[in-house]
């Protein structure tokens, strides 16, 4: 089977624009997330999927592959159900281009367990730091079964609770690796529109719910950090110089 990664891209981001090519220890972002996922895949199963010619260009000019989609698109997994149409796989992973710290042993587990369950979709979750607070509406957080199947997803620090002895003890939050399959992605695009729950929360796996798919979450290593808006630079910055040794 061939697995690649798809990256969204997105240059006209309503919170942050021109999020992708922000630049960090003077690398742009986009070519950090990069440069993870060609370790877990090599670097020609890696696509940039963008609306941008100016991320487009920065990508081609590193050596990776970039694959222009429309600017209507109304996700990420929007974008990248375009990309499949132009990119031949059996699996595709879509790992978000604000996410530069990503382990790439995370990227082939997620391809692993999507081998042994093709119906299903995959997405990656680890536990909330101490460091971060739950009730951050920039952090998804995951309502799993027992057996990490995917039960809600939610911006507000769920589950909740009746009284303190029953608050939970620590939280899980999304990891934005996932695993599809064109089909999927296909049907994702055919709906034609965000779900209510996926519009209110601002979460596009929910739209996956209304389409009655089963989404397995599975545990990635901790310390997931994301760049959503500018504040969240700094700290990316310091994990990356950790990471590195920079």
């Amino acid at each position: 089977m061939r697995a690649v990664v798809l990256i969204p891209a997105r240059y006209a981001s309503s919170r942050y624009p021109g999020k992708p090519l922000v630049p960090l220890l003077g690398k742009p972002m986009v070519l950090w997330v990069a440069e993870l996922s060609a370790k877990a895949v090599g670097k020609d199963n890696v696509y940039v999927a963008t609306e941008d010619s100016r991320i487009a260009d920065v990508v081609t000019a590193a050596g990776y592959n970039a694959v222009m989609t429309t600017d209507s698109c109304l996700t990420g997994t929007d974008r990248l159900a375009e990309a499949a149409l132009q990119v031949k796989a059996d699996i595709y992973i879509n790992v978000q281009g604000d996410e530069p710290i990503i382990n790439p042993e995370d990227i082939r587990k997620a391809i692993d367990i999507k081998k042994h369950d093709m119906s299903a979709i995959v997405n990656g979750f680890c536990w909330i730091s101490e460091s971060e607070n739950p009730e951050s509406v920039n952090i998804p957080k995951v309502i799993t079964r027992e057996d990490n199947t995917l039960v809600y997803m939610s911006r507000k620090a769920l589950p909740g609770f009746k009284d303190d002895k029953c608050a939970p003890k620590r939280y899980k939050k999304q990891v934005c690796i996932y695993a599809f399959t064109a089909e999927e992605l296909a049907a994702f695009k055919a709906f034609c529109r965000k779900s209510e729950l996926e519009f209110s929360e601002d979460i596009e796996i929910l739209r996956f719910l209304e389409l009655g798919k089963t989404i397995r979450m599975y545990e990635t290593q901790p310390g997931s950090l994301a760049v959503d808006v500018p504040d969240d630079v700094a700290p990316v910055e310091a994990a990356l110089r950790g990471l590195h040794r920079l």
